[in-house]
């Protein structure tokens, strides 16, 4: 955590030859931020850059956050571990990738068959979801802050066409979070790889699917070069939520309107990012259908044994912690009426528009 303070202006002769007064120090905060992604990645990357920029535009200079993407200054899943530590005092990434470390991680990320986007906000804002979050969190002496998210994903990519539970027996799977464990009681083999390895997996066999992002985010990684077979939706990840993570002596050392100010830009680039990916996923979900990818539905046998698999993990998960039962009780309290909410309004405005 470096800080520098510099001098702007100086004491000088004033008309009529008084003396200035001495201008004020004005102290200049640079912070370097590694991330858990490319920070050129549409969306995931682009998230944390924004962020950064808004932080010095709103900072008027005071405030300058230089951005690492993911290997650059820490290891993808190392970002949390590096703020900790206070060997970064900020990070950006994903709160599932160090699921590790706190089984509740999961509900701030986004689990199988949750919250959409929107509705993942409104419970961290109004449901008790952020006051849950920062209890956590500040055990590991943590600050969170709510990024972004990329809205409901795509369910991944296949190698060959799935047409019945029988044929996920034994799949090697890049797929991320609970979302994992839900498959591996399918019969898949989950694997947790950073981004910049799923081309290269994917190409060389070392995996037979792969579940990424979505249409914006998966072109950019050139998946649809390895098989044209993407299945949609991905109800093992509706939607994934990014985060600002701050180690709280470094926020606590900040003044009251600079810290306002990483909560501000975090929400700014939040909304940003999320109608990134919505305006996007438009063109180049129709610019993969003209090179010939599939988007293609799960099976109605495949779907059913999804929701079953997830009921189990989800069990599970409610007794791995006392941690991860309180944000599960909290989230599925909320998750109860929105569902039935979206179903009355959303879902059949969707499905009839």
């Amino acid at each position: 955590m470096e800080r520098r303070t510099f001098l702007k202006g100086s004491a000088g002769i004033a008309a009529g030859g008084a003396l200035a007064a001495p201008a004020l120090a004005q102290e200049r905060i640079e912070w370097d931020m590694p991330s858990s992604f490319p920070k050129a990645a549409p969306g995931v990357g682009t998230n944390s850059t924004r962020f950064a920029e808004l932080v010095e535009q709103m900072s008027g200079g005071r405030m300058v956050i230089t951005v690492y993407g993911a290997g650059e200054l820490v290891p993808p899943f190392a970002v949390e571990d590096a703020v900790q530590a206070g060997n970064v005092p900020i990070g950006h990434g994903t709160p599932y990738y160090a699921a590790s470390k706190t089984a509740a991680a999961h509900w701030f990320t986004g689990v199988p068959f949750g919250l959409t986007a929107t509705e993942h906000y409104a419970w961290l804002k109004w449901g008790g979801g952020q006051e849950i979050w920062d209890e956590i969190y500040a055990e590991r002496n943590l600050k969170p802050f709510y990024s972004g998210n990329s809205g409901t994903q795509a369910g991944g990519w296949f190698k060959n066409r799935i047409e019945s539970l029988a044929d996920l027996q034994g799949l090697n799977m890049r797929i991320a979070g609970l979302g994992g464990e839900m498959m591996r009681k399918l019969g898949v083999n989950a694997i947790l790889m950073p981004a910049t390895e799923i081309f290269t997996s994917l190409q060389s066999g070392a995996i037979d699917a792969a579940e990424w992002v979505g249409p914006l985010l998966d072109q950019a990684f050139g998946l649809q070069r390895i098989t044209n077979l993407c299945y949609t939706p991905a109800y093992a990840e509706p939607g994934a939520a990014l985060q600002v993570v701050v180690n709280t002596e470094a926020f606590a050392g900040l003044s009251d309107d600079l810290k306002a100010i990483i909560e501000a830009a975090a929400m700014q680039a939040s909304m940003e990012t999320l109608g990134q990916f919505d305006y996007m996923n438009v063109g180049a979900m129709a610019s993969l259908e003209e090179a010939g990818v599939e988007f293609l539905e799960f099976p109605a046998d495949v779907l059913d044994g999804m929701k079953s698999a997830w009921e189990e993990v989800k069990e599970e998960q409610r007794g791995a912690s006392a941690d991860a039962a309180r944000v599960l009780e909290s989230y599925e309290a909320f998750r109860s009426g929105a569902v039935a909410y979206a179903n009355a309004f959303q879902g059949r405005y969707t499905a009839n528009r």
